[in-house]
């Protein structure tokens, strides 16, 4: 007996098609309200770095105003035959009253005392001095008794910045060779032998001296400003960790490092108690960043720093001013806290300072902010330190007092912001891990 054919055997079900690698992430990136916000606040933090950065330090000469320079005339000679003056004080007078210089510069007419005083203080960014004796100097060009050519001194500020003393340097000289010509040109109109008019066409020297030297390990006048840099990037990146940092502990958010995600328990806190956390947190880490800038800078480095303890005290209290400032704005503002104290302290600040390009060389706007931003105060209180003698006139008092009024003002405002949202019932959302 023949037997028969097993049944057919029933289909296995189709397995499904394997999704093409990156499907899934190429089917968001299609999706046009994920590209809105981080589109739209890159191109807006783009536009505004670049206008502000560059818009500070493209045409500093065609911005300079009012730049201060002493202007000394130590002559006491009698005035020439038939004039009413001495050559000094005909000199200063035509320099002060020079129209190339009216809108540029603001001419200070000191002695030499008060001139010496002021590039001490960075009060002035040099100095163009007519030394005792000019007039017999020059008066003598004309007879035997000439020895040597009368001089014009211009006297440089290094300790305000490399190119601001640059700025008056050539601003001094340019006019001492203007009075020179001109001295040259009524010289040598009396002489008539050809040499003699050669000799006398151009009769004065000028000699550039450093009016009020500073170390040889202080970067040309720029480590005060390299400095205070990385005491408001020590507070403002101190702050930002600390308020990442205890957030993630609290369990307020995840901590991802990598393949590694964890999150944990939430642990019941006010916001007005969270900032008091991260006030005193940021407080303690500050004395640590600030120590350790000063190893780096003058212990391993070897920068020019005379007020070691004036120096780490006004380090830590400019520390803690900007991380304070950090933990306000963040708990005031969330998640976009970050962004906005970036341009509070770094964006509006770094070009407003006036410690590479001086405020007189650049724009209206950033003198206005230059008036409050925190970097300005700072940069001035480190440049008195380490190059001025720590005068109070020279900045340092300005900015003790904007130390003080921020770190106030920062506690005010961030007590403030948090008891308000704690009143009003905003609370923080508390999530659970899940078992």
């Amino acid at each position: 007996m023949e037997s028969s054919p097993p049944p057919p055997s029933d289909p296995s079900p189709t397995a499904p098609t394997p999704a093409p690698p990156g499907a899934r992430a190429f089917a968001l990136a299609r999706r046009p309200g994920l590209w809105l916000v981080p589109g739209v606040l890159c191109g807006l933090v783009a536009l505004l770095l670049s206008l502000l950065y560059m818009g500070g330090i493209l045409n500093p000469s065609d911005n300079l105003t009012d730049l201060p320079i002493a202007l000394v005339d130590e002559d006491r000679g009698a005035p020439p035959p038939g004039q009413r003056e001495n050559l000094g004080k005909q000199i200063t007078d035509a320099v002060a009253a020079s129209e190339a210089t009216a809108k540029t510069v603001e001419w200070r007419r000191l002695d030499r005392a008060a001139a010496d005083d002021a590039l001490a203080s960075g009060k002035v960014f040099g100095a163009l001095v007519v030394p005792p004796g000019f007039t017999a100097s020059v008066t003598a060009l004309t007879t035997a008794k000439a020895t040597r050519r009368p001089v014009l001194t211009v006297l440089t500020n290094p300790g305000v910045g490399s190119l601001g003393s640059s700025f008056a340097s050539q601003i001094n000289q340019k006019a001492a060779r203007q009075a020179s010509l001109a001295l040259g040109e009524r010289l040598s109109a009396g002489a008539t032998a050809p040499t003699a008019r050669l000799l006398l066409a151009d009769p004065v020297e000028v000699v550039t001296e450093p009016g009020h030297p500073i170390g040889g390990h202080s970067g040309l006048g720029l480590s005060a400003f390299y400095y205070t840099l990385l005491l408001v990037l020590s507070g403002f990146i101190g702050g930002n960790l600390v308020h990442t940092g205890v957030d993630t502990a609290l369990g307020y958010a995840d901590s991802e490092i990598g393949p590694w995600h964890t999150r944990h328990r939430t642990v019941p806190i006010s916001r007005t108690q969270t900032f008091l956390l991260k006030a005193l947190m940021t407080a303690g880490i500050s004395v640590l960043t600030t120590s350790l800038v000063m190893v780096a800078t003058v212990a391993l480095l070897g920068m020019d720093a005379p007020h070691l303890p004036l120096l780490w005290v006004f380090s830590f209290c400019a520390t803690l001013a900007v991380g304070l400032g950090v933990q306000a704005i963040n708990a005031a503002f969330g998640g976009i806290g970050q962004l906005v104290s970036m341009f509070v302290f770094i964006a509006l600040a770094l070009p407003s300072s006036g410690a590479t390009v001086p405020l007189e060389a650049t724009p209206g706007f950033y003198r206005f902010l230059g008036a409050f931003e925190p970097m300005r105060q700072l940069s001035e209180g480190v440049r008195a330190i380490l190059y001025f003698d720590a005068r109070a006139d020279a900045g340092l008092a300005r900015a003790w007092i904007s130390i003080g009024l921020g770190c106030v003002a920062a506690l005010a405002f961030g007590f403030g912001m948090t008891h308000y949202y704690d009143r009003r019932g905003l609370r923080r959302l508390t999530p659970q891990p899940e078992a």
